[in-house]
């Protein structure tokens, strides 16, 4: 192998608005977006990947961007990596993503980016962002500090990151948690220590994880029926602070000691515990998955069932 050229960065492109370009009915490519930003400090290599709208992500197509990244710093001497990616799923890919990489992510800067308007309208924010991502990848400050979403010149963990509102620029918050930092003048300048980075699985991720948002009296039945359909763990995103009806303790219990794990998040992510429900729901064999999205906590439930059932998902949401 030859000599490493110095901040070499991979432009996964996805597609998806930060493309899209209604007025002439085309998507851009990778190469195209380049041509709407200005210099960059590195020299910068494309690819497209065929992916679905950010709203029907598969999990193939997560976990491709998820190893493409992973064998870009690890086997293709890339100084970092920069995803396009709609806002839809986006934190669920950058957050997969981050924990497939694991400590990989000390060898490069990696950024999930994309836009909230178009690339031909007339205050797109497509290309400031793309501009930023890249600077911050191969900024050497962003080594070490796992996958980061950036948008409007924000700077968020994407442990942290959730979709705030998908039609203004600073589209992304990490609330309840700090944003991590901001883009300056063309570096990642951090106002706080990012989580610490992953261990890498030991084995691939389970794909069939199910997300069902609880209402008062919902019956048990609709549970079990996503069960049986094949699920092979359950997140319920509870009311408030993570609330869970009382009707479906005895499910808990009973998937529990089926090897299905229960996972309980809050309505909106707070940090601890505080919710009778939940705390009730934990008795019966939940497990609570503090200041996470539902998002978050199915992809880190499918990264623990990869390599075992109810114990492993205990271990991954306690780290």
């Amino acid at each position: 192998m030859g000599d490493r050229v110095s901040n070499r960065v991979l432009l996964i492109a996805t597609g998806d608005t930060i493309a899209q370009r209604p007025s002439v009915s085309q998507v851009a490519t990778g190469k195209d977006l380049l041509t709407h930003v200005g210099p960059v400090s590195a020299e910068v290599v494309v690819e497209d990947l065929l992916a679905e709208p950010s709203w029907d992500t598969s999990v193939a197509t997560m976990l491709a961007i998820a190893r493409r990244v992973h064998t870009a710093l690890t086997e293709d001497g890339f100084d970092g990596v920069v995803v396009t990616h709609g806002v839809d799923n986006l934190e669920e890919t950058a957050y997969l993503t981050d924990l497939l990489v694991g400590p990989a992510a000390a060898l490069g800067g990696i950024v999930f980016t994309g836009a909230t308007r178009f690339l031909d309208d007339l205050s797109s924010d497509g290309p400031r962002n793309l501009a930023s991502s890249l600077a911050v990848a191969a900024d050497p400050t962003a080594r070490g500090a796992g996958v980061l979403v950036c948008f409007d010149d924000e700077l968020h963990a994407a442990r942290w990151a959730r979709l705030a509102d998908p039609t203004r620029p600073a589209a992304f918050t990490s609330a309840p948690y700090p944003r991590l930092g901001a883009v300056v003048d063309g570096k990642a300048a951090f106002a706080t220590s990012p989580p610490p980075l992953h261990p890498r699985p030991p084995a691939e991720p389970e794909s069939d994880v199910a997300v069902i948002r609880v209402y008062a009296g919902m019956p048990a039945a609709i549970v079990n029926t996503v069960v049986d359909a094949g699920a092979r763990g359950i997140v319920l995103e509870g009311s408030g602070a993570g609330n869970i009806p009382i009707e479906l303790f005895a499910t808990i219990m009973e998937l529990t000691h089926w090897e299905i794990p229960v996972v309980v998040v809050p309505r909106v992510p707070v940090i601890g515990h505080g919710a009778t429900g939940a705390e009730l729901a934990e008795k019966a064999g939940a497990i609570i998955a503090t200041g996470m999205t539902a998002g978050h906590a199915r992809v880190a439930l499918m990264v623990a069932l990869g390599h075992g059932g109810v114990r492993a998902a205990r271990q991954m949401f306690r780290s």
